[in-house]
């Protein structure tokens, strides 16, 4: 039986976009100072008001980002799939987390910490490029969820919630399936489990995606940003 070795948290920061474009001396310092973490489902992986320390990627897993009002109301903003890196705007803005974190599934971290991270921002202009690419998609992305949210039906919110798991800027390492049950599609999309199973219904008779059990294979990415279901 052929054993499956899984990256060290320095070798899938490495492997990334912006990890190849280091010289030398930047994969040395990559290497030196990157730290792995594994964040059982349910469990935090970063905490609002708590102290910016990392720039985090998500080497496997899923966590749900989200905020509380000061009465405790919650509202998701987006899930972090497998090759996400997130936490660059806290880094970059201010020493604390403005939203949470919270995985789904159990997820394996690559932690940057937060000094790397600027000192790539010092000596890296193709480390710098790549950071505006992912401000920029991230910008899109809740431009694009607020407008669903206040214009589109709950069955064009779960496909344009669908298709940003897929994102292969966003999420470089996803492929095309996900393990995700209804019940967690309904928490990032902010629409019940019923209403979900109802979209979903939709989505796949389009031939946008299959669904499975307690997975999502997307079929026609494009397809699923583009769908829009009628009221």
């Amino acid at each position: 039986m052929n054993t499956i070795v899984q990256p060290s948290a320095a070798e899938f920061a490495l492997d990334t976009i912006w990890g190849r474009t280091l010289d030398a001396d930047q994969r040395a310092r990559i290497n030196t100072d990157a730290r792995m973490r594994l964040v059982k489902r349910g469990h935090m992986v970063c905490k609002s008001g708590n102290r910016v320390e990392y720039w985090k990627g998500v080497m496997s897993g899923l966590v749900k980002m989200s905020v509380v009002s000061p009465t405790g109301k919650t509202s998701t903003l987006t899930g972090l799939a497998a090759g996400a890196w997130f936490g660059e705007g806290p880094v970059l803005r201010s020493d604390t987390w403005d939203f949470d974190g919270v995985a789904m599934h159990d997820t394996q971290l690559s932690l940057i910490p937060r000094q790397t991270f600027e000192w790539l921002l010092r000596v890296s202009p193709a480390f710098n490029t790549y950071v505006i690419s992912q401000l920029n998609e991230r910008l899109a992305q809740f431009v694009s969820i607020i407008e669903t949210e206040r214009l589109e039906t709950a069955d064009t919110r779960v496909a344009r919630c669908l298709a940003w798991l897929f994102n292969p800027v966003l999420y470089p390492s996803v492929g095309t399936h996900l393990t995700l049950s209804q019940q967690e599609i309904g928490y990032l999309s902010g629409v019940s489990r019923q209403r979900v199973n109802t979209a979903l219904r939709k989505i796949a008779h389009a031939g946008l995606v299959r669904v499975d059990y307690g997975g999502i294979e997307v079929l026609d990415l494009q397809g699923l940003q583009q769908f829009r279901a009628d009221a």
